[in-house]
């Protein structure tokens, strides 16, 4: 024969009691706490370029559109793969080159462009207008982005498919990276800019 009794509460066991006046406003705190952290937004924009091609002329646009975000208060980084790591090499960013061949904004047909030399001719060309027009260089543009805040990001792949010697690249620039960094960047990122 089993007696049944009620069996002892446990210090464990939550209590049937209402919190006090005192439990229930810290708790109100706490939840209001989380909620100030859980909506609070960065502020800060980002945006997310992708730099592909080494030549003169596209060598400027993610620069310019980096260092003008960052100037406007925009996290920016810049991931920089295939030709685009020449942009970063402080030598042969020095000595990018202007295609004739296939540019259908260059003032002269196709067949003339393909004459050997040509490219050496509209660089020269294009690089005096840069001079006499007081635009930056690649090496200003670079260096005024870095002191910016602008991380350039180097592929490590392709640094590695090419060959290159990290030491070459512009002091900051940020090597070790790779396509999963520059995709969560992107995710990250309130504009994304291939170029």
């Amino acid at each position: 024969m089993s007696t049944d009794t009620p069996d002892a509460p446990s210090d464990d066991a939550p209590s049937d009691d209402p919190p006090s006046r005192t439990e229930l406003a810290a708790r109100v705190d706490e939840l209001e706490e989380a909620l100030v952290e859980a909506t609070t937004e960065d502020d800060t924009k980002k945006m997310s370029i992708i730099a592909t091609k080494g030549t003169l002329d596209m060598a400027y646009p993610p620069l310019i559109l980096a260092s003008t975000a960052a100037a406007f208060g925009y996290e920016v980084t810049v991931f920089h793969t295939f030709w685009g790591l020449d942009i970063l090499h402080e030598e042969r960013s020095k000595n990018l080159k202007l295609s004739s061949v296939g540019n259908p904004n260059m003032p002269m047909p196709n067949a003339v462009a393909a004459i050997p030399g040509m490219d050496r001719v509209t660089t020269k060309m294009m690089e005096k207008k840069i001079a006499d027009n007081d635009t930056a260089t690649i090496e200003e543009l670079l260096e005024t982005s870095l002191d910016m805040g602008v991380e350039f990001q180097a592929c490590q792949m392709t640094i590695d498919l090419m060959d290159y010697d990290e030491a070459d690249f512009y002091d900051g620039v940020t090597t070790g990276v790779g396509a999963a960094t520059a995709l969560q960047d992107m995710v990250e990122a309130d504009i994304q800019l291939l170029v």
